[in-house]
This record gives C-alpha cells, sequence and structure tokens, in this order.
C-alpha cells in the first residue's frame, strides 16, 4: 500500500513537471513585428542648366569653356536658361579644333571679335537632331546678321549626317553632347569662322606720292606778279608814242 502510494506521488509530480516545462517552452506567441515603412528617395536638386559645367563633364573643351567665361557669354547663357523659356542650340569645338587654328589666331582678335567668334556657335533657339532636316538657311546666330559677308551659317543633311559651313569653314557634327528639350549641345571637330572676322581684306591703297613744293615755290618765284606786268605794258606804250612824235617831227622838218 505504501509502495503504491510512492509510486502514484512519484507519477503525478512527473506529470506535473511535464506539464509546467512544456507551458514555459510554449508561452505566449510574441507580437508580430511591424511593417517597415518605405522611405521616399529624396528628388535630385532641380539646379540652374550651367553650360559650362556640362561641357566640363564631358571633357576635352577647356578652351571653348575659358572664351565661354573670359567673354561673358556664359553668364549671358545662365540667365537665359534659367530666367526664360528661350532655347538654346549650341556648337561646341573640340580642344582639338582650336589646336587646328594658326598658331596666334585668337590672340590676333580683339575682345569684341572674341565675342562674336563664340556668338557665332550659338543659336537662339532649340534644335533637335531631327530638326536639323527641316530648317531654313542661313541660321540666324547670336552674332548677329546672317547676311553675305557677315555672319551667315549654312546647315545641310546627309543621312543621319548633319553639315555645318560658315563659307571659311566647313564640319560636321560628331557628337551629342547633352539635351534637354531646352538646351541642345553637340560637339564639332573645327572652330566655325565667320566672314566677318576672318574673311580676307583687300590690301589697302598705297599712298600717293607727295607733291615737290620746291618746284611750286619755284615756279611762283620765276611768275611776275600783276602789277609788274601792268607797269611794264604802260611803260611800252609811253615810248611808243614818244617814238610816233618824234617821227612825226621830223618827217615835217624835211618837207
Amino acid at each position: 500500500m505504501k509502495q503504491h502510494y510512492v509510486f502514484t506521488t512519484l507519477s503525478f509530480l512527473i506529470l506535473l513537471d511535464l506539464h509546467c516545462s512544456t507551458t514555459l517552452a510554449q508561452g505566449p506567441a510574441a507580437a508580430p513585428a511591424a511593417p517597415a515603412t518605405p522611405v521616399a528617395a529624396a528628388p535630385a536638386p532641380s539646379g540652374p542648366t550651367n553650360v559650362t559645367k556640362i561641357l566640363e563633364k564631358a571633357g576635352q573643351f577647356t578652351l571653348f569653356i575659358r572664351l565661354l567665361k573670359t567673354t561673358q557669354v556664359a553668364d549671358q547663357l545662365l540667365g537665359q536658361l534659367n530666367n526664360t523659356n528661350n532655347g538654346i542650340t549650341i556648337f561646341a569645338p573640340t580642344d582639338n579644333a582650336f589646336s587646328s587654328l594658326k598658331s596666334g589666331t585668337l590672340n590676333s582678335l580683339s575682345d569684341e571679335q572674341k565675342v562674336e567668334l563664340v556668338q557665332f556657335h550659338i543659336i537662339p533657339t532649340y534644335l533637335s537632331s531631327s530638326q536639323f532636316q527641316t530648317i531654313s538657311n542661313p541660321l540666324r546666330t547670336q552674332a548677329g546678321d546672317s547676311g553675305d559677308g557677315k555672319f551667315p551659317l549654312n546647315v545641310t543633311t546627309s543621312g543621319n549626317s548633319v553639315n555645318i559651313t560658315s563659307g571659311l569653314t566647313n564640319t560636321s557634327i560628331s557628337g551629342t553632347i547633352y539635351t534637354d528639350g531646352q538646351l541642345a549641345v553637340y560637339q564639332i571637330d573645327q572652330v566655325l569662322r565667320p566672314y566677318q572676322i576672318f574673311a580676307p581684306r583687300p590690301p589697302a591703297p598705297a599712298p600717293a606720292p607727295a607733291k615737290s613744293k620746291k618746284k611750286k615755290a619755284s615756279v611762283v618765284a620765276d611768275s611776275p606778279d600783276d602789277g609788274t606786268a601792268a607797269d611794264n605794258s604802260k611803260a611800252a606804250a609811253m615810248q611808243n608814242v614818244v617814238l610816233f612824235g618824234v617821227a612825226a617831227i621830223v618827217a615835217a622838218i624835211c618837207l
């Protein structure tokens, strides 16, 4: 009887221990983690369109960038692109294009001519690559008058090739550097030379030979003045009258 009681007690304790262990092991279910809230990406800053920075990023346009800055055309473009809705198209010559110019060409230009040279590479309207096929020539650049002998610029297309001529320079677009619907920048491999600046000038006429003042003075000295000539004429007339009178007296005596 005592053994049966001990066995029952032990069995109860074992079952109780198993029950507690199972309950503790299971425990209350952890609350589900809240889903992570997605973080929206910050919009890219819409800074002002800057032509010189676009060219710096593209590389190989150091000389053109320098001209844009020294002539202050870069500042004008910055204002036009960011304060108006006007479009701009730029034909940007590479450094190699400037290297092909005759030595000393840029240094021989006046400040005004440098401004005109840079402006000759800028069209005051946006032109996509497809629009070159339908534009009217000559194009008017920011340099001004597109008449003959001034700043004419003509564009023709042949398939996908866009050819540009100033009359003194013939080149073609070799790549698109940047385009956004308002600004288009195209690479060219020669500097566009306008007639107004680079056309050969006719030689200056030779100066007229200087007249000899000594000879003129001599002629004046040898020429009698009007008073002297008149006096001589009167003296000759009086002499003739006297001679005529004497002759008459002699004739009367002889008779």
